[in-house]
């Protein structure tokens, strides 16, 4: 998050590259200029990464640009874009995140508008990855996973937790 896209600021390549695991990273940009980034976070070790299709600028490009650096292309449409909007890249991508929240703050409610669209988008594609973010807990993921989701992304829920294992356990029953 880079304080324009969205009103917060979050971790940049730096903080990744310190991030020593064999687990899978998956950035999400929520900048206005994802193409100054993205050579940094995949020199970082981004696996993948994720651009909104809001954002001004050559969105296509940048999907190949993700690509040329090795990793994995997504696109993202927050609650109030159509899937209409992002039709024309789905075969530049890996995955598509569909925001059930307003992209910018943990702790928001899970925003049922976001079922048709992962619908419709599972129909077309039956082997798209899609993901989900914003207000996902034991209930909303069932919903989310129900429409066609297969990648949950689940922040306060898992982490304030008291018993994290059990809170993730609860995603994928």
């Amino acid at each position: 998050m880079d304080n324009h896209f969205v009103p917060n600021l979050t971790i940049g390549a730096p903080v990744l590259a310190k991030v020593k695991t064999k687990l899978f990273k998956d950035v999400h940009l929520m900048v206005s200029n994802p193409e100054n980034l993205l050579e940094d976070f995949a020199q970082a070790g981004a696996d993948a990464i994720t651009i909104h299709a809001e954002i001004e600028g050559d969105v296509a490009a940048m999907l190949e640009k993700i690509k040329e650096l090795g990793c994995q292309a997504g696109i993202s449409i927050k609650p109030n874009t159509p899937v209409a909007a992002i039709e024309k890249f789905l075969p530049k991508v890996d995955l598509v995140l569909v925001m059930s929240v307003e992209p910018g703050f943990g702790g928001q409610s899970f925003m049922e508008s976001a079922l048709p669209k992962i619908r419709e988008l599972r129909e077309k594609n039956p082997e798209l990855e899609i993901a989900v973010d914003g207000g996902i807990n034991a209930e909303t993921a069932k919903l989310a996973k129900t429409a066609g989701a297969n990648i949950l992304i689940a922040g306060n829920y898992v982490f304030k937790a008291e018993d994290r294992e059990a809170a993730v356990k609860s995603l994928v029953s």
